[in-house]
């Protein structure tokens, strides 16, 4: 079959052939005439095969070391198990390549310093997929608050709740592989989104709690069974994020928590003028004792992923368009780890 791609068309890889490496970075990649996916690396070969040749003509490679050096991918998709981020981003960088990391950007802070660096040396874009700043909702509520629209923003309000959703694939409830539960794979989310709407305001001190109640005593949820005997990740974390603005913001997100809802994804905030909450998007303040609607969406947007994959490329093809970047990324890696250290101490944590 005659290629459709363009003589100029950049060449992908992707290193990790799971879920999200198949239904966000590879079917996004596919719809582009300027892009060609040439390479998939995973360390299961038989996995990075199903996914080469279910999108084409890509190789299929099990050491991404060696996929680099000889593919030579102008962009490089990271969608391995949080673990190997830190050392395939440095990796991908290394071999001159554009990076598009799936959250979280790594384990530790020091790590996302360590990539931040690499990525400005190296003159490469290092994006991470916080995709719901890519949502509508969410870009146009950060116009509205950088318009002076909400007034003073003094308390945000970040949920990422599930009743009983416990993911029952991969390697969510294993904090060797995964470097924490709920927090670092939902909550990160929400987290982004809330900072990315107040602009990403220093933080003085974190506070928070965890706990493990529910994923060592049960087996089964909302998406599928899993092992409580080797479940090593927190069911939920609850934290308070004071800036230096006086502001605050509130966090509360797990996998497991007896909750009426099954599901809650979504950041409120508390302004000197008016209130919002994100998804779909309404602002609003009262008007004499009564509700006063001042702008509403009637459903959230669902093109976000579509959108935080785009906004990447045309970073790389020279856009100034907004990305989550390797800066960004730090931040919030540094967020989640003071969130983590104090829940583990019990004490407030400083930055």
């Amino acid at each position: 079959m005659k290629s459709t791609k363009t003589p100029s068309a950049l060449r992908v890889a992707i290193i990790g052939a799971g879920q999200v490496a198949d239904k966000v970075h590879a079917s996004y990649y596919c719809t582009r005439d300027d892009l060609e996916l040439v390479a998939v690396a995973d360390s299961r070969l038989s996995q990075a095969q199903a996914l080469a040749e279910k999108y084409g003509q890509a190789q299929a490679w099990d050491d991404p070391q060696a996929m680099l050096r000889e593919v030579r991918p102008d962009i490089v998709s990271i969608c391995s198990p949080n673990r190997f981020h830190h050392e395939h981003v440095l990796q991908a960088l290394a071999a001159g390549c554009h990076v598009m990391c799936e959250k979280p950007p790594a384990m530790a802070p020091e790590q996302a310093e360590e990539m931040f660096q690499a990525a400005r040396r190296a003159g490469k874009v290092l994006a991470y997929d916080f995709h719901h700043r890519f949502a509508e909702d969410c870009q146009l509520l950060r116009q509205q608050v950088m318009d002076g629209q909400l007034g003073d923003i003094y308390v945000t309000t970040a949920r990422a709740l599930r009743r009983c959703g416990v993911p029952g694939w991969g390697v969510f409830t294993n904090k060797e592989l995964q470097g924490g539960g709920p927090l670092i794979d939902i909550g990160i989310h929400m987290l982004d989104a809330a900072m990315y709407v107040l602009g990403f305001p220093a933080v003085k001190k974190v506070m928070a709690h965890s706990f493990q109640k529910i994923g060592t005593r049960k087996n089964s949820g909302q998406f599928g069974e899993w092992d409580p005997s080797v479940y090593t990740v927190e069911d939920a974390l609850f934290g308070t994020v004071e800036f230096h603005n006086g502001g605050i913001l509130r966090l509360e997100t797990s996998f497991a928590l007896n909750i009426p809802e099954q599901s809650i994804m979504n950041v409120s905030f508390c302004g000197t003028d008016a209130g919002a909450t994100l998804f779909p998007l309404h602002i609003y303040n009262d008007d004499g004792g009564e509700l006063n609607t001042l702008l509403q969406r009637d459903q959230a947007d669902d093109r976000r992923h579509i959108r935080s994959m785009e906004a990447f490329i045309r970073h790389v093809q020279g856009e100034p368009v907004m990305i989550a970047d390797a800066e960004q990324g730090r931040i919030i890696q540094t967020l989640v780890a003071a969130l983590y250290q104090s829940a583990q101490t019990g004490k407030c944590v400083e930055l």
